[in-house]
């Protein structure tokens, strides 16, 4: 009778966790790409290169009442070595998102580290060719969000007349700027419009930054037009104007891509590179819902710029690829 007893305990604490955790996932994303490419007037190479390969958990519990607690965790790896990838300088294992939240008929409480979510609502669903990822991401857009994404605190509202916002503060805890991530979002039959606001406050001697950002994009039959707006300003330097427009057609498990975009600058201060312009045209095999074979040619031109001492000419390499590779969900 002991026995049975003690066979009954184990088997209730074995048990205990698949009820307190209702699902846990494991997911990811392998993505890799030969490529010839060349930096100015360097010789060109021959890569192995990752396009932001990651490895992930999820999960989420059902509190009752319409309440949840879930959390999702990160990791950037480097598919083509097997290293951690170092994200925006934040070179930790969960390096790319370690959030916490509960959401309800209210909307969604997030505490924790993760991307600007006004990137989400517009860079990413521009850049769509390859999910905005490796050399053919883009190169032109303000990501200063990046550096400020970790001790933050967000809020996600519920979706009304097709209507959603998303906003979030980093508290900077005195080991870096306090900065502010907000998204207004519009969808309706295809169409999707985002108006963004990003800011780092100023601390050190780092100035305060400012990007404004609309976007739209709107599906229709086999076609797909994107394209976005972002002005960028530092204090004390002269402001900068950002755009990219791209199209998509689709036709059967075949994806073609256009991609174009430029930016135009003040050519001092901040602003040393004195603007850019770049294009991508890709295509995209869909094998299965979870895995592409695909191809692409990008190339960044830089205006001649002017260095920050002396007004001398820097060599910032103008870049090429031409690239094949393999995007595997899991």
């Amino acid at each position: 009778m002991k026995n049975v007893t003690l066979a009954a305990a184990l088997a209730t604490i074995m048990v205990a966790p698949a009820f307190a955790q209702s699902s846990v996932t494991l997911w990811g994303r392998i993505n890799t790409t030969v490529e010839s490419q060349k930096v100015g007037t360097q010789d060109r190479k021959v890569v192995v290169q990752n396009n932001s390969s990651r490895l992930g958990l999820r999960g989420t519990e059902d509190l009752g009442g319409g309440l949840k607690a879930s959390f999702n965790l990160e990791h950037g790896l480097d598919a083509d070595t097997g290293a951690q990838t170092n994200v925006a300088g934040l070179n930790a294992f969960w390096g790319r998102q370690a959030s916490v939240e509960l959401s309800g008929s209210f909307g969604t409480v997030r505490l924790g580290s993760w991307f600007p979510d006004s990137y989400f609502s517009s860079v990413d669903r521009t850049s769509n060719h390859n999910h905005d990822t490796g050399t053919s991401s883009d190169n032109l857009f303000s990501g200063f969000g990046f550096g400020a994404r970790t001790n933050k605190l967000g809020y996600f509202s519920p979706v009304v007349g097709g209507f959603g916002f998303i906003g979030s503060v980093r508290a900077g805890e005195g080991t870096g700027p306090r900065a502010f991530d907000l998204s207004l979002n519009y969808d309706v039959a295809g169409l999707h419009i985002a108006g963004t606001y990003a800011q780092n406050d100023k601390f050190g001697a780092t100035n305060e930054r400012k990007a404004y950002g609309l976007q739209a994009d709107y599906g229709f039959g086999p076609f797909l037009v994107t394209g976005y707006y972002q002005r960028e300003e530092v204090e004390g330097f002269k402001s900068r104007d950002i755009g990219r427009v791209s199209a998509m057609y689709t036709s059967g498990a075949s994806e073609f891509h256009v991609n174009v975009g430029g930016s135009k600058a003040g050519g001092d201060g901040e602003f040393w590179r004195g603007g850019a312009k770049q294009y991508t045209f890709g295509y995209n095999y869909n094998l299965s819902k979870r895995t592409k074979v695909y191809g692409f040619y990008t190339k960044t031109d830089y205006n001649s710029p002017t260095s920050r001492n002396g007004g001398q000419p820097l060599a910032l390499g103008d870049f090429n690829s031409l690239a094949a590779g393999v995007r595997h969900n899991f």
